[in-house]
């Protein structure tokens, strides 16, 4: 019980709170709330929602606000969403890089690809199950739910990587591979965003602008400097660039591959991927905030710990500005999302993750066995804000939309059928 309380202290505790608060004050003052969550911090013509599209969700009062002609706006919404959940997604990247890369890493090699088969199932199984059901429920209910057969597909990478630390430990390979899948999973999920419930024109041109920042930064910082220091053991070029640059040379790159995002019609929370791999990193992992980490000299790892704290506060805002949902939206689009993503998720990553792991011969992680891919899918049932996201895109606000969203808010429950299914599946715990 003490690991478990220290966890929620460290990692979960500030996105828990933030969570409870919003679904408190959504159901007694849903109005504030909501006008809360959109209120606009700054007008612009460069980053941020469309302003038609947040005066429509901003609602009544949205006159009071001077854009002076701006075309954008930046709400609290899109700066916490869109904009400051790119840190912890780039914390998220740089573990499952670590693992893919480094000598020691899990899911080195051909074991890489059993996550994506797995992430492919997990996206199947649920449409299967969310269209199947829709179906038989009648074609009434089959038309007017049907364009939201990609809410249970989704992952929520913060709520299933706390999750998935609670149930495997920190430690265990289980939850890299539950990363990497996650984040495959988002990434192909808002690949479907963008085409199927699209808010606007495509620009994929503009993903050109997060390769070249990439490539620019990994070249003149990483590359150059160690290039330069090939036959100097004391490494004079490289020590310079660390200590006197350290990591601005990346900020800067990673303020313009969030750019190119944003302008690709992509979502912006993944634009500082693309920045991950640049930055030196250490020759082994320990695991995401170990504290044998603190004693590596590498920039990565210097990252990533002093994103520590700021992620916590992020998380919290995170929670309060997506989980305020009203418990009389519950309809049967919300027993539709909850059967997609607690039935499907799991099914479809046990049978798409065996078949890659036995018949296609790619194995699972060294520690990992085929059942715990079980529970993996039940963490990875926590659909949550990508689910909230196709939700709001799938439906026109009304009463479909408010179920819907009640289903990926109750996809929390995933969270105790995980930790009950490792029980009884005797998941044995790795910290370290």
């Amino acid at each position: 019980m003490y690991r478990v309380w220290t966890f929620l202290t460290d990692y979960s505790l500030l996105l828990i709170i933030g969570a409870l608060l919003a679904l408190v004050w959504a159901n007694t003052d849903p109005h504030s709330y909501h006008h809360f969550v959109e209120y606009p911090l700054f007008f612009n013509d460069l980053v941020g929602a469309d302003y038609a599209y947040w005066k429509k969700v901003y609602g009544e009062g949205y006159d009071t606000f001077d854009a002076g002609g701006a075309s954008m706006v930046v709400s609290m919404h899109y700066l916490v969403n869109d904009m400051l959940m790119a840190f912890f997604f780039a914390i998220a990247a740089k573990e499952v890089w670590e693992a893919v890369i480094l000598k020691n890493g899990s899911l080195r090699g051909k074991k890489a690809a059993t996550p994506l088969f797995a992430t492919l199932g997990g996206m199947m199984g649920p449409i299967t199950i969310y269209l199947g059901l829709a179906y038989v429920m009648g074609s009434t209910t089959f038309d007017a739910v049907a364009n939201g057969w990609a809410i249970p597909t989704a992952t929520d990478i913060a709520f299933s990587y706390l999750v998935g630390r609670l149930v495997f430990g920190a430690g265990h390979p289980a939850v890299r591979f539950l990363l990497l899948l996650a984040i495959a999973d988002d990434a192909a999920g808002l690949i479907i965003l963008a085409i199927f419930y699209p808010s606007g024109d495509l620009a994929l041109e503009w993903l050109l602008v997060s390769v070249f920042a990439a490539v620019v930064v990994f070249f003149l910082a990483n590359w150059l400097p160690r290039r330069m220091d090939r036959h100097n053991q004391s490494r004079p070029n490289s020590t310079w660039v660390r200590e006197k640059l350290g990591f601005w040379p990346y900020a800067i790159a990673a303020v313009f591959s969030w750019y190119g995002f944003a302008a690709s019609g992509l979502h912006p929370s993944l634009g500082l991927l693309p920045i991950v791999p640049t930055i030196p990193h250490a020759d082994r992992a320990f695991g995401i905030f170990s504290a044998a980490e603190r004693y590596l000299t590498d920039l990565l790892n210097q990252i990533e710990h002093a994103l520590k704290r700021p992620v916590e506060v992020v998380l919290f805002f995170f929670g309060l500005l997506n989980a305020g949902v009203e418990f009389s939206s519950i309809g049967d689009a919300t027993w539709l999302v909850l059967a997609g993503l607690l039935i499907g998720k799991p099914v479809g990553i046990l049978i798409m993750g065996w078949v890659a792991a036995k018949p296609l011969g790619l194995g699972i992680p060294e520690g990992m066995r085929i059942v715990d891919l079980v529970v993996i899918g039940c963490v990875a049932a926590i659909g949550f804000t990508v689910s909230l996201f196709f939700a709001a895109a799938a439906f026109d606000p009304g009463p479909t939309q408010d179920a819907a969203k009640m289903g990926a808010l109750f996809s929390f429950a995933a969270a105790i059928i995980s930790i009950i299914a490792g029980r009884l599946l005797r998941v044995e715990k790795q910290d370290t």
